[in-house]
């Protein structure tokens, strides 16, 4: 039987990629600076191993051991594609080098993790014009580690529309031979990026890297998840447990649709049939103004949940059903099922916080594939899936 795994988990949040990891992996130590978080956290798994305050305040020493990973959610307002892309050099982003510090100091020790997964918004690819993308992997190289990239939307999982940029970096020291898991400095065969990990941005991305950077590229490979079952409507609660908005709230939240939803909308109506759609404000410029909108879609997805502060904020709900249009906001716990946390993990008691601490997470299911499809294998040595001409072989 393999031994567990260990890691540490830096900017760590309520915990939800100690979820995805599940318990074959042993936390040695997590980390966060935001004190609802951190309660979160706590409440949720005890405060063992927990170290609150910020990254830049660690040091090696507050680190005990050494860990077969370290995972690092770092802070993403200033590389979101929704923000002002600041990029590594904003105030917050800018934590990802206190991070990195103390893999520096770990290094210098003979302590450095086998491997460093690196999550974050997809806009760090581009951000700086992809400048701070080529930052980290040179710093991951200079290092002693080679690296990759995949991207994950939750809506494989569940029925959350949520990509996510996960940087998949190995020691170079700790890797005995290449195995079927990975293949080095080579792109996969066919016209473009055809694989759903290996996107057209991570190409892009690869491209831009100096070719001496290139050198040190893992194009790390993983089987497609099955197909997803969770629909938006699978994980709300029964219409009488919740409660509806008045005719004046929704009448205020449907008149900010634009046209064309507006007449998606009245389209469903005359259908006679159920539908349940999720509703998002976007900031649009009509005729040289910004005007505040709100969008619906009816895919069966949500649109990807935010901390109430930023981003979109607050999603709501609209339900259809002929002549009749209701609304109302998703609830704090229909927020998490959409991030796949169990209905047994403890939020907030305010759906402010809980949306807080939830809205600023990883999907534990895109957590728990990458493990067991890539980490796992990896860390332990064993055969992991390997591309050949007209599918997947090897387990």
């Amino acid at each position: 039987m393999d031994s567990p795994l260990t890691y540490y988990e830096f900017f760590a949040g309520g915990g939800m990629a100690r979820v995805g990891l599940g318990d074959g992996w042993t936390p040695l130590f997590a980390n966060d600076f935001d004190a609802l978080k951190v309660r979160t956290y706590a409440d949720n798994f005890g405060a063992a191993h927990l170290k609150v305050g910020d990254i830049w305040d660690l040091t090696p020493l507050d680190l005990p051991g050494r860990a077969n990973l370290a995972w690092a959610s770092s802070p993403c307002q200033d590389l979101s594609l929704a923000g002002q892309r600041k990029g590594l050099a904003g105030a917050r982003s800018s934590a990802f080098w206190g991070f990195w510090r103390l893999m520096q100091g770990l290094e210098s020790e003979g302590r450095a993790p086998k491997c460093i997964v690196i999550e974050n918004v997809v806009g760090l690819l581009t951000s700086h014009g992809g400048a701070d993308f080529t930052a980290l992997c040179q710093a991951m190289a200079d290092l002693g580690y080679d690296v990759g990239a995949v991207e994950l939307d939750a809506e494989r999982f569940t029925a959350q529309s949520r990509p996510r940029l996960f940087i998949i970096a190995e020691r170079r020291a700790d890797r005995p031979y290449l195995g079927q898991w990975t293949r080095t400095n080579a792109q996969p065969q066919g016209p473009g990026p055809t694989l759903p990990f290996h996107t057209r941005r991570i190409f892009a991305a690869y491209e831009r890297l100096p070719l001496p950077l290139r050198a040190k590229w893992i194009w790390w490979w993983m089987r497609p998840p099955p197909m997803r079952n969770a629909t938006l409507e699978s994980v709300l609660e029964p219409d009488d447990r919740v409660p509806w908005w008045s005719d004046t709230e929704r009448d205020r939240l449907l008149a900010a649709l634009s046209p064309q939803h507006r007449d998606r909308l009245r389209g469903l109506q005359a259908s006679g049939e159920r539908h349940v759609g999720a509703v998002y404000r976007r900031m649009r410029v009509e005729e040289g103004v910004r005007v505040q909108r709100a969008e619906v879609r009816f895919d069966g997805l949500a649109g990807c949940l935010r901390t109430p502060g930023g981003g979109s904020s607050r999603q709501f709900l609209v339900v259809v059903e002929g002549a009749s249009v209701r609304a109302r906001q998703l609830t704090a716990r229909e927020g998490a099922r959409l991030m796949g946390l169990p209905d047994s993990y403890r939020l907030p008691k305010s759906p402010t916080a809980a949306f807080h601490v939830i809205g600023d997470g990883v999907a534990p299911p895109a957590v728990r594939h990458l493990a067991v499809q890539l980490l796992e294998p990896l860390l332990h040595r064993q055969p992991g899936p390997a591309w050949i001409e007209g599918g997947w072989a090897g387990s």
